[in-house]
């Protein structure tokens, strides 16, 4: 495997790991990437760098933002959030990856892309009840605020500095897996 494809997997992982915390991040700095000649899509997912797409890409994510910052409703919107993050990850995957045989790069995008932002999806999914529980859903803009900083700090990272953002989701999703056990076996152990 080539540097230049290698590159592009971290790049993928970075921006799938973003979309797990917000989901219209990701393609808004890809469709921004694209348009300013900092990233060339992989093949087939050209549109991403086109104007139309950028609009969309914008205007999902002002809404998606500001969903989040209204109490109780961010708690519904990570019902939706989960299976979407998913996608969403396995597609940033897939279009930024390149280099390989459509096989490959499809299992890896399913695999890798919806793995990570599904993973992701969950840990932001927990954070969020317990901010409702704890605080009656008063703490919730801070955990908004947290993602949404972090899904663009992670896409910008993932663009520019590619080899960063695949060093902090594989610490992020191995801190990830680690607390949701421990917090299933403290659920266990709870009569």
């Amino acid at each position: 495997m080539n540097l230049e494809i290698l590159l592009t997997i971290l790049m993928g992982i970075g921006l799938s790991a973003a979309s797990g915390f917000r989901i219209f991040i990701p393609f808004l700095v890809i469709s921004i990437a694209s348009i300013t000649g900092n990233l060339t899509p992989a093949d087939s997912f050209g549109w991403i760098g086109t104007y139309p797409a950028l609009i969309t890409f914008s205007i999902a994510t002002i809404i998606e933002i500001a969903a989040y910052y209204i109490p109780w409703v961010d708690n519904i919107l990570d019902t939706i959030a989960s299976p979407a993050a998913v996608i969403a990850g396995m597609i940033l995957m897939a279009a930024v990856v390149s280099g390989m045989s459509p096989l490959l790069k499809w299992s890896l995008a399913i695999i890798a892309g919806g793995g990570i932002a599904g993973t992701i999806q969950v840990l932001t999914g927990v954070a969020r009840v317990t901010s409702s529980l704890t605080t009656g859903g008063l703490g919730n803009s801070a955990v908004s605020s947290v993602e949404s900083g972090s899904s663009l700090t992670l896409s910008a990272l993932a663009i520019f500095a590619p080899v960063i953002a695949g060093i902090v989701v594989t610490a992020l999703v191995v801190w990830a897996i680690k607390f949701l056990i421990n917090r299933l076996a403290a659920k266990s152990k709870t009569p």
